[in-house]
C-alpha cells in the first residue's frame, strides 16, 4: 500500500500507512478498538486480534458487557462504564455522575491539517499531509468525540489530537482528557522518561514495567524540569540503531499526564495529555474543547531512528521561525559575566570585546528595569533604570548597534515582584487563592494570563520595547512554579489551562507583530523546553547549567526529542559558577556547538589565550553550523543512563551526517581520563559505505571501514578534553 489513510467499508479498518510503520484500527459494533502499531504492514488486516469470540456481549448476551469493558482494546477508552483501566476521557454530568460510552458515528479522510484552537500544533499542506477525523458519539447523547489522526509525507511521525463537544443540554465537567491512547500486547517492553531537577534536566531513566500504572506528570504549571512530556517504550534489547521503540512526545507546555498501565491480561494501556491533577473543565451546552496534540513515532532502527523522525517533523511541521533554516547569531549574554552589577560602560565593553573576537550580538540579561539590582523586586515595572542606563535602551542599543552588533534583551513577563508599582496598583492581578495568604518564590508572584486585562498589559510591556528599539532577540524567562492556583475571574480546575493558553496567546501577537524576532524561550532553564514551546521560538534554553561536563548528559537527554539547533548552549567561565569545575576552553566550545551557541561569561577579564580560542570557536560555528542545523545527529557513545552496557571509556560521542552523506562531524569527548586504556574505536553511523571519507589531517577513510571497523580515537590526557573529526567525501 502507498503512503496514505485507507478505510475498508466491508471490514471496518482503518490502516494509517507511513514510511515504515503501519497503525491499523477497527470497528466493532461501532465500538472503536485498537489493531496494531508497528513495522510497515501492507493490506487492511489484523481484526482477529480484537478476540471479539472472547465476549458473548458482542453477540447479544448484555450480562457479559462488563467483561468486555475491562478487556477490549479501546483506542479511546472512557471511565464510569466498567473499563477499570486507566481512562483517556473522564465526564461527569451536572448530577455529579460519571459515565460515557463511545461509538462510531462517520469519519473523513481528506489532505492537509487543522489548526486547534489556541494551541501549537504541526502543521502541514495538501501536498504534503494526511488526516483522518473519526467521531464518535455517546450513547446517550452526552458528548462528541473527534480523534484526529495526521500523517507527513517521508515521515514515520503520526499526531494525534481530541476535540469534544457537549452535545447534550446540560453542563458537563471534563475531568479528564487525554490526547492520545494507546493499548498494546505487553512483550518485555522497558519504559524510558527523562527526569531531573533544575540544572540538571533531562536525565535519561530506563526500567521495566510492572504490574500496575506509572505516572509521570508535573503539576507545577510548566512541563517542569522535574518530570518531562515524553515517554517511550522499548522493547527487550533495542539500543541506538537496533530494535523497536514507540515514542510519545506532547505538545504542550502546562501541567501534563503520562501514564502506562499494565494490567490483569498482560496488556499495556499509554496514555498522555492535559494533567488532571486540579482540572473540571465546564462545557456549557455545545461548547467545545481541543485537546493538545501528541506526535507519536515507531521506530524499527532503534532509538537514534526515533529521535531523528522527531527531528525532522519538528524542523518541517512545527517549527515556524524564519531563523529555522539560518545561522542564529553568536551571542553573548551578561548574566554569568554580571548578574545585577552592571552599567552602560561595562555592557559596552563587554560588546567591544566581543566584537573583536567575532561574536555577533549582546544580551542585556536581568537588572535594566524598574530598581533590579537583586532579584526580589520591580518585577512587572518595565521601565528602564536610569541609573544603570543613562540613555535608555534606545541609547544602549544605537551604541551597541554602532559597533556592528545586533542587541536582545531578557524579559521575565508573567511574573510581578510584591515590590513593584504594578503589585501595589493590581494586588489582584495575581494568581492567588481568594481569602488566603499566598506563597512567594523567589520573591515573586505569577500574574494571572486567565485575565484579558493581565494580558493585555503584559503584551504592551514588551511589545512597545520592542517597538521603540532595535531589538532583535528576547529571551522569555519564567521562573517559579504555579502554587495557591486561584483567581477572582476564572472557576478552579480551569486555571492550569487557561493559564497556558494565555501564554501561548501572548507568544502568537508577539511572533505575528514581530515575525523577524528571534525569540528564545526560558524556564528556569530548561523548565518549560517542551514541543510547545517550539511552535513560537526556534530554540530554548536548555538549562542554568552551563558546566560542559554536566551538560554532555543534559543536552543528549534533550536531543532525544528534540533537534539539536533547539538547543540553548553557551561557553561559560570556569571555574563554573554552578558546580565549581574546570573544564578546558576548547572543550566547553565543542560541547556547545552541538546547540545554538553562544557565550555567557565576562570576556573582558579573558586571557588574550581564551580570546584567541573564542575566535578559533567563532571560525568552527560558521564553518559547520550549517551541518549541526540541517544534518542528522547520530548518537555514538554515551556514559549518561540511556543504555544498559558500561563503558570503561566514560566518554559522550555525536556525529552530525548531511542529507546527502557527502560530510560529517564526529565530536568525541573524554568525560573522565582512565589510566592504561588504549584509545577508543567508535562505529561511526549514518555514512555512506560506498564512499571515501576525507579527514583534515589528510587520512582516508572508506565508509563502510568507518561503519564496520569503526575509527580510533586520538590519545586524551586528562578529564574533559575533547576533539571534533570533520569527513568530507572524496
Amino acid at each position: 500500500m502507498d503512503h496514505g489513510i485507507f478505510f475498508d467499508e466491508k471490514e471496518e479498518l482503518f490502516s494509517i500507512q507511513m514510511k515504515t510503520t503501519t497503525y491499523i484500527i477497527g470497528l466493532a459494533n461501532g465500538y472503536l478498538g485498537h489493531i496494531y502499531y508497528g513495522s510497515r504492514i501492507n493490506g487492511l488486516v489484523g481484526k482477529e486480534s480484537l478476540r471479539l469470540n472472547d465476549y458473548t456481549f458482542m453477540n447479544g448476551e448484555k450480562k457479559d458487557k462488563c467483561t468486555f469493558m475491562d478487556s477490549f482494546p479501546f483506542e479511546y477508552g472512557t471511565a464510569g462504564i466498567g473499563d477499570f483501566r486507566t481512562a483517556a476521557l473522564s465526564v461527569r454530568n451536572e448530577a455529579g455522575f460519571s459515565g460515557v460510552e463511545l461509538k462510531y458515528i462517520s469519519h473523513n479522510i481528506y489532505n492537509g491539517k487543522k489548526k486547534l484552537n489556541g494551541l501549537p500544533s504541526t502543521f502541514g499542506d495538501e501536498g504534503d499531509t494526511t488526516s483522518l477525523d473519526i467521531l464518535l458519539s455517546d450513547t446517550e447523547g452526552l458528548i462528541e468525540v473527534t480523534l484526529t489522526y495526521s500523517i507527513f509525507k517521508d515521515s514515520d511521525i503520526l499526531a494525534k489530537s481530541v476535540r469534544v463537544n457537549n452535545s447534550s443540554d446540560q453542563k458537563l465537567y471534563i475531568e479528564k482528557l487525554m490526547s492520545s491512547s494507546v493499548d498494546m500486547p505487553y512483550e518485555g517492553q522497558e519504559i524510558i522518561t527523562l527526569h531531573g531537577s533544575w540544572a540538571r534536566e533531562r536525565a535519561a531513566c530506563r526500567r521495566d514495567i510492572g504490574h500496575g500504572r506509572i505516572e509521570i506528570s508535573s503539576k507545577r504549571g510548566i512541563s517542569s524540569h522535574q518530570e518531562h512530556p515524553f515517554m517511550a517504550f522499548a522493547k527487550p534489547g533495542t539500543s541506538e540503531n537496533i530494535g523497536e521503540v514507540l515514542g510519545m512526545c506532547f505538545v504542550y507546555s502546562g501541567n501534563f499526564l503520562a501514564e502506562v498501565e499494565r494490567n490483569q491480561s498482560d496488556t499495556l494501556r499509554a496514555n498522555m495529555g492535559i494533567g488532571d491533577y486540579d482540572f473540571s473543565w465546564k462545557l456549557d451546552p455545545g461548547e467545545t474543547i481541543d485537546a493538545p496534540e501528541v506526535l507519536l513515532c515507531y521506530s524499527t532502527a532503534g532509538l537514534g531512528n526515533m529521535s531523528r523522525e522527531f527531528h525532522n517533523v519538528m524542523r518541517d511541521h512545527l517549527i515556524r521561525s524564519p531563523y529555522l533554516h539560518k545561522k542564529r547569531p553568536i551571542l553573548i549574554n551578561n548574566w554569568e559575566a554580571t548578574y545585577f552589577d552592571f552599567n552602560e560602560e561595562k555592557l559596552l565593553e563587554i560588546a567591544r570585546q566581543a566584537k573583536s573576537c567575532g561574536i555577533e550580538m549582546l544580551v542585556m540579561d536581568d537588572g535594566w528595569f524598574g530598581k533590579r539590582d537583586s532579584d526580589n523586586c520591580s518585577l512587572g515595572d518595565w521601565v528602564v533604570d536610569k541609573r544603570k542606563l543613562p540613555d535608555g535602551l534606545t541609547g544602549l542599543c544605537k551604541k551597541i548597534n554602532d559597533m556592528g552588533l545586533d542587541m536582545g534583551i531578557w524579559f521575565e513577563p508573567e511574573m510581578i515582584s510584591p515590590d513593584s508599582d504594578l503589585y501595589r496598583a493590581h494586588p489582584d492581578w495575581v494568581i492567588a487563592i481568594p481569602g488566603r495568604e499566598n506563597s512567594e518564590c523567589r520573591s515573586q508572584f505569577v500574574l494571572d494570563l486567565t485575565r484579558s486585562e493581565v494580558r493585555e498589559y503584559v503584551y504592551e510591556c514588551v511589545a512597545k520595547v520592542l517597538r521603540e528599539t532595535n531589538i532583535k532577540y528576547v529571551k522569555w524567562d519564567m521562573n517559579r512554579p504555579l502554587t495557591d492556583v486561584g483567581s477572582t475571574v476564572t472557576r478552579g480546575g480551569e486555571i492550569h489551562h487557561r493559564y497556558m493558553l494565555g501564554v501561548y496567546e501572548l507568544m502568537e501577537r508577539l511572533t505575528s507583530e514581530f515575525p523577524d524576532l528571534l525569540l528564545e524561550n526560558c524556564s528556569s532553564g530548561g523548565g518549560r523546553f517542551d514541543a510547545g514551546m517550539l511552535y513560537y521560538s526556534p530554540q530554548i534554553w536548555c538549562s542554568d547549567d552551563t558546566d560542559a561536563m554536566e551538560r554532555l548528559k543534559i543536552q543528549e537527554g534533550t536531543a532525544l526529542i528534540y533537534p539539536p539547533s533547539a538547543i540553548g548552549a553557551h561557553v561559560s567561565i570556569c571555574p563554573n559558577h554552578l558546580v565549581g569545575r574546570t573544564t578546558d576552553m576548547t572543550t566547553r566550545g565543542y560541547v556547545a556547538l552541538l546547540g545554538t551557541f553562544g557565550y555567557e561569561l565576562d570576556i573582558t577579564k579573558l586571557s588574550d589565550e581564551d580570546k584567541e580560542i573564542i575566535k578559533e570557536q567563532v571560525a568552527d560555528y560558521h564553518r559547520f553550523n550549517d551541518l549541526i542545523r540541517e544534518g542528522d545527529y547520530y548518537r555514538i557513545t554515551s556514559d549518561g543512563g540511556l543504555y544498559t552496557n558500561y563503558s570503561v571509556y566514560h566518554s559522550y560521542s555525536w556525529m552530525f551526517v548531511s542529507k546527502d552523506k557527502k560530510e560529517a562531524l564526529l565530536t568525541y569527548v573524554q568525560e573522565r581520563g582512565t589510566a592504561n586504556m588504549r584509545p577508543q574505536q567508535v562505529k561511526l553511523v549514518g555514512l555512506d559505505p560506498k564512499k571515501i571519507y576525507r579527514l583534515d589531517d589528510g587520512r582516508s577513510f572508506s565508509g563502510d571501514e568507518l561503519v564496520h571497523i569503526g575509527f580510533v580515537t586520538d590519545k586524551l590526557w586528562g578529564d574533559g578534553k575533547g576533539r571534533l573529526y570533520h569527513f568530507v567525501e572524496e
